[in-house]
């Protein structure tokens, strides 16, 4: 059967010693007048003025863990806003990001392309994509194509979705259990 087809970033799933997600996450920042939009399940990086912001694909920074919303004062209405994503472009000086960034939590991602058991291990980059904005959904992909023993690139499958709807691995778009590689 094929796989759904459903583009949802990265979505923390499970602690990697196998205990539920515990819904945690820390506060970043992100700085005022960034002009790179930020989705709920992008990855991110720091940069060197103590920010974050959106990772790339190809990029081989380290990952702070994934973006799961932020918080900030709307610049016209001065009133406070609570969105999955990151509009880019706001010139406020109190954006704070909330990241899922333990180390040892496992994400589910879909990936780009057919994925078979024998692609489990090697590690990945996510593909170009980039986000929904009337959900603030990431619309990034694991990158098949990437596959390797490189220790830089991003995520390290470590298993197939058991999920009926999505575990096909002759089709597209099936989901993929990964750790944060480089972070």
């Amino acid at each position: 059967m094929a796989n759904t087809a459903e583009k949802f970033g990265l979505r923390p799933y499970r602690s990697l010693n196998g205990a539920p997600w515990n819904n945690a996450q820390n506060r970043y920042t992100i700085s005022d007048n960034n002009s790179t939009a930020i989705y709920q399940g992008d990855l991110v990086i720091a940069e060197a003025d103590g920010e974050i912001s959106r990772h790339v694909a190809g990029n081989s920074a380290a990952i702070v863990g994934v973006f799961n919303g932020c918080t900030y004062t709307d610049p016209v209405a001065k009133k406070p806003v609570f969105s999955n994503y990151y509009p880019g472009s706001i010139n406020v000086s109190d954006i704070v990001a909330y990241v899922v960034d333990d180390p040892e939590t496992v994400f589910l991602i879909n990936a780009d392309q057919s994925f078979a058991r024998t692609d489990v291990f090697a590690n990945y980059s996510v593909d170009g994509g980039t986000g929904n904005t009337k959900t603030g959904i990431s619309e990034v992909q694991l990158d098949v194509s990437t596959a390797d023993t490189l220790n830089y690139l991003a995520l390290q499958a470590i298993d197939i979705s058991q999920d009926p709807a999505n575990s096909d691995q002759t089709s597209v778009n099936t989901n993929v259990l990964v750790r944060i590689n480089n972070h």
